[in-house]
């Protein structure tokens, strides 16, 4: 399989990190809950990772390597106090101010 597109993801945050198994087949999380996320990978895609806050989504169908990035974004948004989360490489994250003190 020629892998054609790639979407590229980081994660931020102490104690986040991402693992794959099986040829590309699983992909473990651990996001800060209790347990660890677990993401099947659907056929015509796989995920590496090269660092354990690195993960790369390869595959022929760009729709369907973009649909697997944006489901394993969407188990933990990077949010907009710290930055904290999965968000693509290329992605800018606008901060909010947080609490003003008097």
């Amino acid at each position: 399989m020629e892998a054609q597109f790639f979407r590229f993801l980081k994660i931020v945050g102490v104690g986040f990190k991402a693992r794959a198994e099986s040829e590309g087949r699983l992909l473990f999380l651990k996001l800060g809950y209790s347990h660890e996320v677990e993401l099947t990978v659907p056929p015509a895609v796989r995920v590496f990772c090269f660092k354990p806050n690195i993960v790369c989504c390869t595959g022929i169908d760009k729709q369907r390597v973009h649909q697997f990035a944006a489901a394993v974004r969407s188990c933990k948004p990077p949010e907009p106090y710290k930055g904290k989360g999965i968000m693509y490489v290329d992605e800018v994250i606008k901060k909010k101010q947080g609490k003003k003190s008097k």
